[in-house]
């Protein structure tokens, strides 16, 4: 079994009037074979954690909210991996079509879909495996939903004649999620705010980084 890790940072916002609007949205994949080797990464940090940190993390990382210490901890460990590969693309919103800017679920499925047919295209996976994407479930994103489920295994199966599993889980029973987020938001830091130091910590492990409608 191969497996994707589907996480994004920013948000689909398009009223930059807004304070928290963010001017990027990254969608990125974190493939590996061997997911245990991302659940090792979380249980480690863990193990450094003072008895105080642990008990206010609930079991959950969460990259906006940890320390520079822990993000560079989650960062390097999975640098060393040999087996997990990044692919992200990422999408400068002032250069969204205005008709996609009124319909966020079409971009949303229309920019993943992107993303999951250049890993098929360019074979950064095994193909002669079972694949099977994880999604993070979250209260506030409307677009991982069956809608989405649905739309990705359709192209998948038409484009490229595979059948591919789609799980949305919580960050919480799915600890590769978390890894995952920790990955997006670094890329996310370089676009959105020029800051480079932890995306530089695995750009080793990216294998493409492209941009949208530019």
């Amino acid at each position: 079994m191969a497996y994707i890790f589907l996480d994004e940072s920013g948000d689909l916002g398009f009223n930059f009037t807004k304070r928290k609007t963010s001017k990027f949205f990254i969608v990125t994949f974190l493939f590996t074979k061997n997911k245990n080797e991302l659940e090792k990464m979380v249980k480690k940090t863990f193990k450094s954690f003072s008895k105080k940190d642990f008990n206010n993390h609930s079991g959950v990382l969460h990259s906006n909210k940890e320390s520079p210490k822990t993000r560079n901890r989650i960062l390097n460990l999975f640098r060393e991996k040999g087996t997990c590969d990044i692919i992200t693309i990422y999408l400068n919103k002032n250069r969204v079509y205005t008709k996609l800017k009124d319909e966020k679920h079409i971009l949303y499925n229309y920019v993943t879909n992107i993303l999951l047919d250049r890993v098929f295209t360019k074979k950064l996976i095994p193909l002669d495996k079972k694949i099977k994407i994880i999604a993070s479930r979250r209260e506030t994103n409307k677009f991982l939903n069956e809608n989405f489920s649905s739309y990705i295994k359709n192209q998948t199966k038409n484009n490229h004649k595979f059948d591919i599993e789609i799980e949305i889980k919580s960050p919480a029973l799915e600890k590769g999620l978390q890894v995952a987020d920790f990955i997006s938001w670094a890329i996310f830091r370089k676009y959105e705010h020029g800051d480079s130091s932890y995306y530089n910590l695995i750009k080793s492990k990216i294998v493409e980084e492209n941009p949208l409608f530019e």
